[in-house]
């Protein structure tokens, strides 16, 4: 049940549009006009990232897992709201905030290991442990840096 007290609608929370959304999907406007909010994509998604979010549309979580682009919630949503296969599943990029461990001086490589692209690497400096380098070039925004990060310090949004 949607709760539209005066106190949820001046309190909830507006759709934010660096947020990472599904892959493939068109653009915002389409999925929020033409998602019916079925959960098929919710219950095909093979590393159960995809959740019921606000509103109930469907949303990305990257702490339980990473996208590994099977293009399972697009192939099984009855809508029109998905681009094709062969084009680029997002815009989406990891961002480190200043609360990554390597960043206060504490050894940490947890993100750098889990990046199959290679997108973050280690910058070694003088007195100091090595900090993390992202090449936004190289991240095909897949989040499996944001689930083993400890300090929770990694999002992935679109940019």
């Amino acid at each position: 049940m949607v709760d539209i007290s005066k106190r949820r609608f001046f309190t909830r929370k507006q759709i934010n549009t660096k947020q990472a959304r599904l892959p493939w999907v068109k653009d915002l406007a389409t999925f929020t006009d033409q998602c019916t909010r079925c959960g098929k994509c919710i219950n095909v998604c093979e590393t159960q990232i995809i959740k019921s979010g606000d509103g109930g549309y469907p949303a990305v979580n990257f702490s339980i897992d990473e996208c590994t682009f099977c293009y399972k919630c697009a192939e099984i949503c009855p809508e029109p709201i998905f681009n094709e296969r062969d084009a680029t599943p997002w815009n989406a990029k990891a961002e480190i905030d200043t609360q990554c461990l390597a960043q206060n001086n504490i050894e940490c490589r947890s993100c750098g290991d889990s990046c199959e692209t290679m997108a973050i690497t280690f910058k070694l400096r003088v007195g100091g442990v090595a900090l993390p380098q992202l090449e936004l070039g190289d991240c095909n925004g897949c989040g499996a840096c944001v689930s083993v990060c400890p300090s929770s310090s990694i999002s992935v949004s679109n940019v």
